[in-house]
């Protein structure tokens, strides 16, 4: 089986489960993971983890999303987008546009953000949105998340009173619900607003423009005359496995250690292992502490074979397994 991640360009009006449903049935394979939800109006990238590759979902997690967004002045809602119930109309006709700069000034660094009613969030252990359909109240704190940059790209005020809009790339941290940006500024520039449309442009190292469709993977089934009907497999078709990229493909924010094929196996079998008893160690960046684990293998394409991922456990003052890949006899 080609364990590793597929880039899904997520279309609007489908959930990020309806796209694992779907993608099973034209791999035919059954243990499949999105990392990073995605709502139903949004679009964009969306990485779907293959078998092995399920169990980095939680690195990609915390890796930077870049979105951009359209959002609607004059407009609130009870969802904060245009699906929701308007709640509040407002004249927007005095709103210029260095209102609307100055209104996405504070949108920098650390800020505190209060996640959305209708959101997947729990507070007591239920969902807010759970709260929000039950017309029930619930006391909802602020959390901090990282916006590192904001671009106003297009303001079309050419639209009728209450109809302008405002285009914006936003690089941020997960965790960040755009739609909630949206309603901030609508505060700032006291006419409300709400967002209209949603594209994730890039979840770490993945990217727009390396995302493939639903459509396409079904049109490449049908060329090569897989039934839709098939049994699920435990090894993907051949046909599919130029889209899939390697297990270690997004994990750039890790240090890297290589090791002797001896040693390599070592650690597979659950040994720690000294920096002094690698080949060569990258030290992560920032405040990093994983790892990227590699033996060498003259037989693989870069002349190393991805092991596991690793921590510095200042206990042992050694490299610890936090999740392994490979077998012994794959080296």
């Amino acid at each position: 089986m080609k364990d590793g991640i597929i880039n899904i360009y997520k279309p609007a009006g489908m959930t990020s489960h309806d796209v694992i449903y779907k993608l099973r049935k034209i791999l035919g394979i059954k243990k499949l993971g999105h990392t990073g939800t995605l709502d139903p109006l949004a679009t964009g990238v969306l990485p779907v983890c293959i078998g092995k590759a399920t169990r980095v979902c939680e690195y990609l997690d915390d890796d930077f999303k870049k979105y951009r967004c359209t959002m609607v002045l004059g407009i609130e809602t009870d969802t904060q987008d245009v699906t929701g119930e308007i709640i509040r109309r407002a004249d927007v006709s005095g709103i210029r546009p260095e209102d609307v700069y100055k209104a996405f000034e504070g949108f920098s660094g650390w800020i505190d953000q209060k996640p959305p009613m209708y959101s997947a969030v729990r507070v007591k252990g239920r969902r807010l949105y759970e709260y929000a359909r039950a017309g029930e109240e619930v006391e909802v704190k602020t959390r901090k998340v990282f916006i590192s940059s904001l671009e106003v790209e297009v303001m079309d005020f050419s639209h009728d009173v209450g109809s302008k809009k405002v285009t914006f790339t936003v690089e941020c941290s997960k965790g960040t619900y755009i739609r909630t940006i949206c309603q901030d500024v609508g505060k700032e520039l006291g006419c409300g607003a709400c967002m209209e449309s949603l594209e994730r442009l890039a979840s770490g190292r993945f990217t727009v423009e390396d995302a493939v469709t639903l459509d396409e993977l079904r049109r490449a089934a049908e060329a090569a005359d897989l039934s839709p009907d098939r049994k699920f497999g435990e090894e993907i078709p051949e046909i599919f496995e130029k889209y899939v990229k390697d297990i270690d493909y997004p994990l750039v924010r890790f240090g890297e250690a290589v090791m002797a094929p001896e040693t390599g196996r070592r650690f597979i079998d659950g040994w720690h292992v000294a920096y002094g008893e690698c080949l060569s160690v990258v030290q992560p960046g920032g405040e990093g502490r994983m790892y990227k684990m590699y033996a060498q293998a003259p037989y693989a394409p870069e002349g190393k074979i991805f092991l596991g991922v690793a921590h510095h456990s200042d206990k042992y003052k050694k490299l610890v397994a936090d999740k392994v890949f490979a077998r012994s006899d794959d080296l």
